[in-house]
């Protein structure tokens, strides 16, 4: 008799996984699909209720409420035959480092947005990570529920962070902290570095608390297991830096940062792809995640960038809705070698409709 691994997480996958991070010859790409909305905020009836008020409070966060609805997520695993493990984070709808930063975290439809603090230099003064503040206690408090809930039946994520540059833009505001490049370069050199090292901290501290999976490490937004260290890099601000900015001033941080998680991984939006080649100077970033956003350009206009990456000898993991031909046109036009579509799904009629071409 068969045993049935709870919600599809059977033990086989682990070996794509692998394949995806060296690169290996394979048939196909990974593949995932997901029922999950693009905005987290709705598809938990705990954050849900949070809509009724105007800004979110650690007492709001309640990390029990979301379990019941957590393994009903994780649930589609049951039914969904791909090439994902499924796995949980604390809430991705909860900016944690902007509340751990001091920031307002304002509820709007469908996410919550940490509001820019405009601090001048003197108010940031010797910023560190206060363990104590109640957002970050809140954050560890969800891992270690996910972490009890789970009992090794689905793998526990760190959470969705906002990466260093973006952590300055939210102290000085972000036209400000671009102006601070120019004007101020050592205080904002400094304010960057300070940030990176609070980045890595927070990182850390949820590992220290997080029992790997599999022998692996694991990241949620995207289902991504990785057999080593791993962390979700983000530098979303420098969509408004010239290339030679992120290369003065962002580039060092962000090879630091790769260099303490083996199988790190970026994330990044077509907004950033005129920076792509400075981006990819960093040997140290391991992976490429790029979203195909909802309002983004047509699927055609990016392949160059996803091939300008592949051509880097990085993995690379796409994220978006596709249709069969579009979904088409990335088989023809990739190499299935470290290629992980992650496809984002409303019913099963699309599952099958996308199956064949992915060669399922």
């Amino acid at each position: 008799m068969t045993t049935r691994v709870p919600f599809g997480n059977d033990p086989t996958k682990v070996a794509r996984y692998q394949a995806f991070w060296k690169r290996a010859e394979t048939d196909r790409p990974l593949v995932g699909f997901s029922f999950k909305s693009w905005f987290p905020l709705d598809e938990y009836a705990a954050s849900a209720a949070w809509q009724s008020v105007d800004y979110l409070t650690p007492e709001m966060v309640e990390p029990r409420a979301f379990m019941d609805d957590q393994e009903r997520l994780l649930r589609e695993g049951d039914v969904l035959d791909d090439d994902i493990l499924r796995g949980a984070s604390p809430s991705q709808a909860v900016p944690w480092l902007d509340g751990m930063l001091g920031s307002r975290l304002r509820i709007l439809p469908g996410s919550i947005l940490g509001e820019d603090l405009h601090l001048g230099w003197d108010a940031l003064g010797d910023v560190r990570l206060n363990r104590a503040n109640p957002w970050f206690r809140k954050y560890i408090e969800f891992i270690d529920v996910l972490v009890q809930r789970s009992d090794g039946r689905f793998p526990v994520s760190h959470g969705t962070l906002i990466g260093p540059s973006d952590m300055a833009a939210l102290l000085r505001g972000h036209g400000q902290a671009v102006m601070d490049l120019i004007d101020e370069p050592k205080k904002a050199t400094a304010l960057l570095w300070r940030m990176a090292e609070i980045f890595y901290e927070v990182t850390q501290a949820a590992w220290e608390r997080i029992p790997r999976f599999y022998g692996g490490y694991y990241d949620a937004q995207y289902q991504l297991w990785s057999p080593g260290p791993t962390v979700r890099m983000q530098e979303d601000v420098t969509a408004l830096y010239s290339p030679a900015l992120y290369c003065e001033f962002v580039q060092p941080l962000d090879r630091w940062v790769a260099r303490q998680f083996a199988c790190n991984f970026i994330h990044l939006h077509s907004t950033s792809m005129f920076i792509l080649d400075a981006f990819l100077e960093v040997e140290e970033i391991r992976c490429y995640e790029v979203n195909h956003d909802v309002s983004g350009p047509p699927l055609a206009t990016m392949v160059p960038h996803f091939r300008a990456i592949q051509e880097a000898d990085r993995p690379l993991l796409i994220r978006g809705s596709f249709t069969p031909d579009e979904a088409r046109l990335l088989m023809d036009s990739l190499d299935a070698r470290g290629l992980y579509l992650y496809i984002m799904v409303t019913d099963m009629a699309e599952v099958n409709s996308l199956r064949p071409v992915l060669g399922l």
